[in-house]
């Protein structure tokens, strides 16, 4: 049985996405410096975006679980890892914004708090926005009665 305070659904950044951007960062400084031929400025804007595709993977690594459900509400990552509680009377609206562009189409979730607005892509649940939102509906739901 599960403790009443964990939550019965979470979904987190897929383990490899971290790996992949660690990757890049490294791959992105190796071809930088070898490239770069002396060129202090090339070399400075190289290290400057692998420091930016580590910080990312960090967020990634600190913080896997993007959002979380339970009986009680909505708990969504805010900020660089940090963590916010929404009780589910403050949950106005789940959404799902599909858009396309130039052959290409993104679906993200959108979970309106009223004077917050989260936005979640496939990449930070694991999962298609779509099937969290028909989840999410499900928990809230069952949550009323």
């Amino acid at each position: 049985m599960q403790p009443p305070s964990s939550p019965s659904h979470q979904w987190r950044v897929p383990p490899a996405l971290p790996v992949v951007k660690l990757a890049g960062a490294a791959l992105l400084v190796a071809l930088g410096l070898l490239l770069a031929d002396g060129d202090r400025v090339q070399a400075v804007l190289t290290v400057a975006v692998a420091a930016g595709l580590v910080g990312w993977a960090l967020r990634d690594l600190l913080a896997p679980v993007r959002l979380a459900a339970d009986p009680a509400g909505l708990t969504v990552i805010h900020g660089y890892a940090g963590r916010r509680q929404l009780p589910w009377p403050a949950v106005e609206a789940i959404t799902v914004d599909r858009r396309s562009r130039l052959g290409l189409s993104t679906e993200t979730l959108e979970i309106d708090a009223g004077e917050s607005l989260h936005l979640f892509g496939r990449y930070d649940l694991g999962a298609p926005p779509d099937e969290v939102a028909g989840t999410l509906r499900s928990v809230r739901a069952a949550a009323r009665h």
